[in-house]
């Protein structure tokens, strides 16, 4: 489903992602842990065309998408649920979900059928279907966040920190959320400050160090890896 070849991405002269290797398959969760200023949140806008690519390829359900825009990456499946959010403050909750669809055009008759399939996963929206989004608790704009990557229609999930800053409640309904998008199939690359569980989510993973991949194997190998445990997981 995605394919990276020495990816680098540049802030002017800082290099941020330094030849990056990485892959997902149809179907996976796969998680990439790294400390602050790693590069995971550059790296997961490199995928989505939110940042350029210096050199290397970004490869897409066998297409290369290197250099396509952003909002054709979204008609090629790709959606990116980002980091602080961002859902659209003054709008409704409903209207930043139907603004998630906007790709799918208004004709499409599906797009009210998966209206009600985000509010099934996530309750609370639906409850609050008609109040301003900047009115929402941060946990509440982190679900519409995810349900409005969603409303696209996605073959490739991006999720990006999706437990920053919230409560122990709502990270364990985000992670609940994340393990169903998994079960039904949805093809999912997750960068996530809470290591223990997005590696516990994982099928595979990758460590990022200084924009570098440093370590990969599978969730359950870098659970158990020392050097993971004591860097990430609190354990020695």
């Amino acid at each position: 489903m995605l394919k990276l070849e020495s990816t680098h991405i540049s802030y002017g002269a800082i290099e941020a992602v330094k030849g990056v290797d990485l892959e997902v398959r149809s179907g996976e969760v796969v998680t990439i842990i790294g400390a602050n200023g790693a590069g995971k949140s550059t790296l997961l806008k490199g995928i989505a065309g939110l940042e350029k690519v210096a050199s290397g390829r970004v490869v897409i359900d066998g297409k290369d998408c290197t250099d396509v825009p952003a909002h054709k990456r979204v008609s090629v499946g790709v959606a990116l649920s980002p980091e602080g959010r961002g859902v659209f403050p003054d709008q409704t909750v409903r209207d930043n979900l139907l603004l998630g669809a906007y790709t799918r055009g208004a004709r499409d008759a599906g797009v009210e059928e998966s209206l009600h399939g985000e509010f099934k996963r996530f309750p609370r929206l639906k409850e609050r279907e008609h109040q301003y989004a900047g009115t929402l608790s941060g946990g509440e704009q982190q679900m519409l966040a995810m349900a409005r990557a969603l409303m696209s229609k996605p073959r490739l999930l991006l999720l990006d920190e999706p437990s920053l800053g919230l409560a122990p409640l709502i990270i364990a309904d985000i992670f609940r959320a994340i393990r169903s998008l998994r079960e039904s199939g949805l093809t999912i690359l997750l960068v996530e400050q809470m290591a223990k569980q997005a590696l516990a989510v994982a099928d595979r993973a990758y460590v990022l160090e200084t924009g570098r991949i440093t370590a990969q194997g599978s969730g359950r190998e870098l659970l158990n890896d020392p050097k993971v445990r004591a860097a990430y997981l609190g354990a020695h």
